[in-house]
């Protein structure tokens, strides 16, 4: 008798496809997507929470540190390079309108 197979007929050797812009993508392992803001297309990577590891980070929105491990999301303009990727917490990221221009820091915050 062979072995059992997981998936439905009628798929390729790969598995379904996913539509472009919502597969895995990149060594992040997250989902990426497009969203408009201030007038600009930016690019977004959700990043799990496992694929997260090694690194914290600075979030923009709240300007508090994302620890290693915690899911949030990478957001750059489109039309940009690299360099200008940020990571934000999912929560600040769909607050970004309602946050202030300037973030207050007190007098003994770390200046990153």
């Amino acid at each position: 008798m062979s072995p059992r197979r997981n998936r439905p007929k009628g798929a390729g050797e790969d598995g379904p496809r996913m539509g472009a812009g919502t597969g895995p993508s990149g060594r992040y392992g997250g989902f990426q997507s497009t969203e408009s803001w201030q007038g600009e297309e930016w690019s977004l990577r959700h990043v799990a929470g496992a694929s997260a590891a090694g690194k914290s980070y600075r979030c923009p929105g709240c300007d508090q540190e994302i620890p290693s491990g915690v899911a949030h999301v990478v957001a750059w303009p489109e039309h940009s390079g690299v360099d200008e990727r940020r990571h934000w917490h999912k929560a600040c990221w769909n607050a970004r309108d309602r946050r202030t221009t300037r973030v207050q820091r007190s007098r003994n915050a770390p200046r990153y």
